[in-house]
């Protein structure tokens, strides 16, 4: 019996995208229901990813083929958000997000499904097309991804990249979460709101309250440090003089943008060339764990206590 078309040439490769082809196109291409049941079924060639949507091949399924299939399943307004979605923009590429997560349209209905995430959206954005993708805008996609954050690590991480590659601003990102579903994104929004904010001078202040608790000798506050020749060296927030101990609270609104954290890490080298021990905390470490910034502190002062002090001078400094 002559082999049908279909499996004398390449013509389900040149239907499919990346391999990933739908049962109507399989149907246009004189595919047999029968035929399409046995070679999809236990030790097929083939493979049921989604409702109406199979893999030429029967291996597991790349981020990109996952990607494909979900948009073939939600239909063609769909678009791909989230981690993917960032992926899609080159963001966040060192996750691997188990799930596919696509807006629909807030009349549309379709279900999520296995790796596929569906979420009907009144504020459908203009689609983005990456390769063979349709994606929200970078924004839409950052502030999605950042909705199903666990953590205020992952959230700022997140954040964090993009801003500093220039993608977004953090009042873009506000914007959007603002405009986005009330009942997500907690931590998203507390995270930008304090970025925006700047929490670092409440957290000077908690940051001496909670030194006061921890049994060391007592700091001095913005302080100048210099050589013993006089050059100057840095400015830090805390100092303990007896053991040339600086403690600093950092600021993640100051520090988001690629100059600013080239700064941030050439003055950190600097005063560890001079022999300063550096000990650095976030605000929301102060905030939210209190017992791992005292344990640090004890641990930077042991450091400091079992090696000479260096030859500095210090002086107090005015902040402007």
């Amino acid at each position: 019996m002559k082999k049908p078309t279909w499996a004398r040439t390449s013509q389900l490769q040149d239907l499919s995208t990346h391999c990933v082809v739908t049962r109507a196109q399989l149907r246009e291409a004189k595919v047999s229901d029968s035929t399409l049941t046995a070679r999809s079924g236990p030790g097929g060639p083939w493979q049921r990813v989604l409702p109406g949507i199979y893999l030429l091949h029967n291996g597991y399924p790349s981020q990109l083929q996952r990607s494909v299939a979900a948009l073939e399943y939600c239909g063609p307004d769909g678009l791909i958000t989230g981690l993917v979605g960032l992926g899609a923009h080159g963001y966040g590429t060192d996750s691997s997000p188990n799930e596919v997560h696509v807006l629909i349209p807030g009349d549309a209905r379709r279900a999520s499904k296995s790796f596929v995430r569906v979420e009907r959206s009144w504020r459908m954005p203009e689609a983005v097309v990456k390769g063979s993708l349709r994606v929200a805008p970078l924004v839409r996609s950052l502030a999605d991804a950042t909705r199903s954050t666990k953590t205020d690590e992952h959230c700022v991480k997140l954040i964090a990249e993009v801003v500093q590659r220039g993608g977004a601003t953090l009042d873009d990102i506000a914007r959007e979460l603002a405009e986005g579903p009330r009942r997500y994104g907690a931590i998203s929004k507390r995270v930008v709101r304090e970025l925006r904010d700047d929490a670092h001078s409440v957290a000077e202040l908690q940051a001496q309250k909670l030194y006061a608790d921890s049994g060391l000798p007592p700091m001095m506050h913005n302080c100048n440090i210099y050589t013993a020749s006089g050059e100057f060296i840095c400015n830090t927030d805390n100092w303990l003089d007896c053991v040339g101990f600086s403690w600093e609270i950092d600021s993640l609104a100051h520090h988001l943008s690629p100059k600013d954290h080239a700064e941030t890490m050439s003055r950190r080298m600097r005063m560890q060339g001079h022999g300063l021990i550096v000990a650095s905390h976030l605000p929301r470490d102060i905030r939210d764990n209190p017992g791992r910034v005292l344990a640090d502190l004890r641990s930077h002062y042991q450091q400091a206590l079992n090696r000479p002090r260096p030859p500095v001078v210090v002086r107090p400094a005015q902040r402007h």
